[in-house]
């Protein structure tokens, strides 16, 4: 669904300062109102006090709204303004960007905690491991056709104080792991002394080393621990203290580490895609053993959405035969009308042919709807047909009447069913890229299976009733 505004989320390397990061973003949001179009920019720059955000505290999502589609520039789409401001973004140094909308970024966030319509969980145990896995992962994404957009998590970048304590050394001055760990806490992260009351509220006041004296490692180092005898130690006389490099964070999912790449589509359908990548992968990348993949993002809803298809759609199938029958009472005349959904469908898959649209949930559910009023012209027809046949008339006569007295009523309710659909088909508002399909459907199968259903029903008509001789009345049912 094309929702008429844009979200490029934007991420920054992990360790960065916010005075930086605000820095950079202002620079963002100035570029992207340079995009002719562009009529307003609003940013939101960290994550959400829930820990279920999927947002990191160096990633921004900004909302790009665009003006009316009659104000946008000649032959200019949503596609188009999302490339302009991709070519913008690039021009920033640093930084890594993924183009959405509002609300389908936050779907996609729901359903695989990722801000991509694919998303690739890598599930194993050692993070190196996982890294060099999902480089051969993205390596293999980057060739295929239609990738834009694609994101690895990262699993450096964030630097870390870490001090290893020199056991034999400290116990020399009398002084244990804990002695240090408690002054390294209260320097840094602060040591919660009282408790403050407002009324009802309550807040633990915590104290802790001004910046210059914990703004580096060097700093820390020279931090003072006292003995029990009085003997006063520098900590980095009793402990390696060093800055290391590590992951942001380590996502993890049913008790399994997990590193996500994703990616968006362009230019393509989801699932031709999807089903590239996953023969692509399997070919070119070989998995440590016990690493497994998931596959997620917005083709997570569409295969689910296809299971529960292809679960309705023979039922429906079932259901319409079973009513048939109880209808005319025989298994032939049930089955002569059934043969209108293949006629219909033939309409339906040329639309999509067409148009240039795909097989999306909207287009199978628009031929559910398109196969219920193809077999009530059938039974329109059919029925008229056998009146005619169990009034004594020839077969041959039979179904030339029927034909001539049921063709009004079939041409009326299959072009009132098209023209009640003309306006989404030709619509331009946010959302019609979702009932454009259901139409195209819709209104293709209704061309076919009117134009079939009259000239083949009558033939296998006559077919299905044997042949019987003019003048002969067919038995009673």
């Amino acid at each position: 669904m094309k929702e008429g505004q844009l979200t490029p989320v934007i991420a920054r390397v992990p360790k960065i300062g916010i005075d930086e990061s605000i820095r950079l973003e202002k620079l963002g949001l100035k570029a992207m109102m340079e995009v002719p179009g562009v009529v307003g920019v609003v940013s939101r720059l960290g994550r959400g006090e829930s820990p279920a955000d999927a947002g990191q505290p160096h990633e921004s999502d900004p909302i790009v709204t665009l003006a009316p589609k009659d104000q946008w520039p000649e032959g200019w789409t949503q596609d188009t303004f999302a490339d302009a401001l991709r070519e913008r973004l690039a021009k920033l140094p640093g930084i890594e960007f993924s183009v959405s909308q509002p609300i389908a970024a936050r779907v996609d966030e729901m359903v695989s905690g990722v801000r991509s319509q694919v998303a690739i969980k890598l599930f194993g145990d050692d993070l190196e491991q996982l890294r060099i896995a999902s480089e051969g992962i993205a390596r293999v994404l980057r060739t295929l056709e239609g990738t834009i957009d694609m994101r690895l998590e990262r699993v450096a970048g964030q630097n870390y104080l870490t001090a290893k304590v020199k056991r034999e050394e400290i116990g020399r001055y009398g002084l244990d792991v804990e002695d240090v760990h408690d002054v390294i806490e209260s320097a840094i992260r602060g040591s919660s002394i009282t408790t403050i009351f407002e009324g009802e509220r309550r807040y633990d006041l915590a104290v802790r080393f001004p910046l210059e004296h914990r703004g580096s490692a060097r700093q820390v180092g020279d931090l003072v621990l006292k003995s029990g005898s009085g003997a006063l130690v520098r900590l980095k006389d009793g402990a390696e203290i060093e800055v290391l490099d590590g992951p942001p964070q380590i996502s993890r999912e049913d008790g399994k580490r997990r590193l996500v790449i994703g990616a968006n589509v362009q230019g393509r359908d989801l699932g031709g895609y999807v089903a590239e990548a996953k023969g692509r992968i399997a070919r070119e990348v070989t998995l440590p053993t016990g690493y497994y993949l998931e596959w997620g993002g917005q083709f997570e809803n569409m295969e689910r959405a296809m299971k529960r298809l292809s679960i309705i759609v023979p039922l429906t199938i079932a259901a319409i035969f079973f009513l048939l029958f109880l209808l005319f009472g025989m298994v032939r005349y049930a089955a002569l009308i059934i043969l209108v959904l293949p006629l219909a469908a033939i309409g339906g898959v040329f639309g999509l042919l067409i148009s240039g649209e795909y097989l999306s949930v909207p287009a199978a559910v628009g031929f559910i709807n398109l196969w219920g009023i193809a077999v009530l012209n059938g039974v329109v027809l059919v029925s008229r047909i056998r009146e005619l046949r169990l009034e004594g008339k020839p077969s041959r006569e039979a179904i030339r009447e029927g034909c001539l007295a049921r063709f009004r009523p079939v041409m009326m309710t299959a072009t009132v069913a098209m023209l009640a659909l003309i306006p989404m088909l030709f619509s331009t508002g946010p959302g019609s890229e979702v009932t454009r399909p259901l139409a195209v459907v819709v209104i293709g199968g209704l061309v076919s299976s009117t134009a079939l259903a009259l000239l083949v029903l009558p033939v296998v008509y006559r077919w299905f009733e044997g042949r019987a001789a003019d003048g002969v009345s067919p038995a009673p049912t």
